[in-house]
């Protein structure tokens, strides 16, 4: 054998392993799941009785039947027994008119979705979509949704260093823009820059004027935009995953500061004195944050249970800066209040 065809011989014997290994990794990953989504299931609410009251639309990770699905607690009762449904989402966020379910099929080829859920949960079209799913939102009449992938890269650790392609789509007649297609102006001056990212949109009330994070030169900005001038304008530094206050008159949001990457505080940020309040979680959140109501902010963190399996759990803190983190919903991911009229 020549010395060509011992290296072919190599390489095909690699790629055979490789995928062999892939395949391997897959039938573990839907052994693991089968297993969870067999294990006894905790009590259930009826779903109808639980969407008539205000309540929670989050995630479902308990393990056990309906890991993953959407679920729903009362707010009176944010860890009583859970109302599940059939829609299985990697992120979710309702209002009361609809939701916005992210979902992954996963195996050797990695499949995503984004798609609008009507208010009993049907399937009502899906949104534009390119990359791996990562932040979604509604504004609050559901008129418009926005939805952040990753193009390539899969952390907002080192901004510069991954693309993202946030879209806002008027769901009414489905048309949709990409931000990047938006002038963006900061202290002044407009930025064409190539390393330009967006992510993390919060919509105001009026279905026009909406939040996000801008990412450019190696920092980020919270900037204020609108879909109708197609125009963001920087408002002040270091602020990722903005969230508008149900009074909308501060933004919660995740700041780097000085600490290592990947890591970022909880704050709030007064949008009409300026000023900034860190809040008591002083663990790192990587979340886009929501307003539970006008003095508490909800947020998940990732767990492991006693198993080894991974879950999270969705946390309140007080939006003053004061009191200490709580647990508000176990087994839970993607937080979304939802008060029906």
């Amino acid at each position: 054998m020549t010395s060509g065809w011992r290296r072919t011989a190599v390489l095909l014997g690699v790629v055979l392993l490789a995928v062999v290994a892939a395949g391997a990794y897959v039938l573990r990953v839907h052994q693991r799941q089968a297993a969870a989504n067999s294990a006894p299931g905790a009590p259930r609410a009826d779903l109808a009785t639980v969407a008539a009251v205000p309540h929670l639309v989050f995630r479902n990770t308990a393990l056990g039947e309906g890991y993953g699905r959407l679920a729903l607690v009362p707010l009176t009762a944010p860890n009583g027994p859970r109302a599940v449904t059939e829609v299985s989402c990697e992120r979710v966020y309702a209002v009361t008119a609809r939701s916005v379910c992210l979902s992954a099929r996963r195996g050797i080829t990695n499949t995503y979705r984004a798609q609008v859920l009507a208010a009993d949960w049907a399937p009502g079209g899906d949104l534009p979509l390119t990359g791996l799913p990562s932040r979604a939102r509604l504004s609050r009449d559901g008129a418009l949704a926005a939805t952040t992938t990753f193009v390539y890269g899969d952390s907002y650790a080192s901004p510069g260093q991954f693309s993202t392609r946030t879209t806002v789509t008027r769901i009414a007649d489905g048309r949709h823009t990409d931000l990047e297609k938006f002038r963006l102006e900061v202290e002044g001056h407009a930025v064409t820059s190539a390393d330009r990212n967006f992510w993390g949109v919060t919509f105001a009330g009026d279905d026009d004027t909406f939040y996000a994070t801008a990412a450019t030169g190696g920092r980020t900005w919270l900037v204020r935009g609108t879909v109708s001038g197609r125009r963001m304008t920087a408002v002040r530094a270091d602020v990722e995953c903005p969230s508008l206050s149900p009074d909308g008159a501060r933004i919660g949001f995740k700041k780097h500061g000085d600490l290592p990457a990947g890591q970022w505080r909880l704050a709030v940020y007064d949008l009409r004195t300026g000023a900034e309040t860190v809040l008591a979680e002083t663990r790192s959140v990587d979340d886009q944050v929501v307003w539970l109501d006008d003095a508490t902010i909800l947020y998940g963190l990732p767990r492991t249970a006693g198993s080894g399996a991974a879950t999270s759990d969705v946390w309140a803190v007080p939006a003053d800066g004061t009191g200490r983190p709580r647990v508000l919903v176990p087994d839970a991911w993607s937080p979304a209040v939802v008060s029906p009229s």
